[in-house]
């Protein structure tokens, strides 16, 4: 692979920056599942105010994670990038080998030692 550009990393850190808050990673698993949602939905469905959600909805957008539509009063919030679920399935995959391997360290450490 040639040399990318400092630009691709600065652009990848800004995106890693706005999913770096578990609520901002549960809002785009919502709108994956679910579809696009207004603020009152995503404050009912997270159980979160509708600031802290606004907050949130504004940092995903600014990374072009999201975008939204305005429907009389509403906006409505949608993945503008659904390929994002993969990387989610990605980080799952890293949780998981970990996952077992501590799970296997600790069965090293309680398991009797044969001579």
């Amino acid at each position: 692979m040639g040399k990318i550009s400092n630009s691709i990393y600065k652009a990848r850190a800004k995106i890693a920056k706005a999913l770096a808050h578990w609520l901002r990673i549960e809002i785009v698993d919502l709108l994956a599942e679910e579809g696009e949602k207004c603020v009152c939905e995503l404050t009912e469905a997270l159980d979160a105010s509708q600031s802290v959600i606004s907050k949130h909805l504004s940092t995903l957008k600014e990374a072009g994670i999201i975008d939204s539509r305005k429907e009389g009063l509403n906006v409505y919030y949608f993945l503008e990038t659904p390929c994002i679920v993969e990387f989610f399935s990605c980080l799952d995959d890293v949780i998981m080998k970990e996952f077992k391997r501590k799970r296997k360290k600790i069965n090293n450490i309680f398991r009797p030692k044969k001579n």
